[in-house]
């Protein structure tokens, strides 16, 4: 059974960090794409951060130069180190995995205030 489980959201000021982990088991983690996606309140799903197989990693505009994935094979974890954080970046961060199937966590809530 595939399992995606999100932590390390929580409430922070704007300007503040927050350190997301995607911990993955039962999927094959280092032939995964991992993806990082934000859904915020009457907003539809966006993609923030991707970061496929081959370590190539590519960002949504809006977090570019803030946000920074990585991933570590041999924990079976991707993460989104979140920098400067403004209040529009409120919302539940889901992590993603993707290859012959997509999974989904069940998200994880980042709250920042002004």
């Amino acid at each position: 059974q595939v399992q995606l489980v999100e932590s390390g959201g929580g409430l922070v000021q704007a300007g503040g960090s927050l350190r997301l982990s995607c911990s993955a088991s039962g999927v094959m983690f280092r032939l995964n794409d991992m993806g990082w996606y934000r859904q915020a309140p009457g907003k539809q799903r966006e993609l923030v951060a991707v970061i496929t197989r081959g370590y190539s990693t590519n960002y949504a505009d809006s977090v570019k130069g803030r946000f920074t994935i990585s991933r570590d094979d041999a924990k079976n974890t991707v993460y989104l180190q979140m920098n400067s954080l403004k209040p529009e970046d409120t919302a539940v961060y889901y992590c993603n995995a993707r290859y012959r199937d997509v999974y989904w966590g069940q998200g994880t809530q980042v709250t920042v205030s002004s």
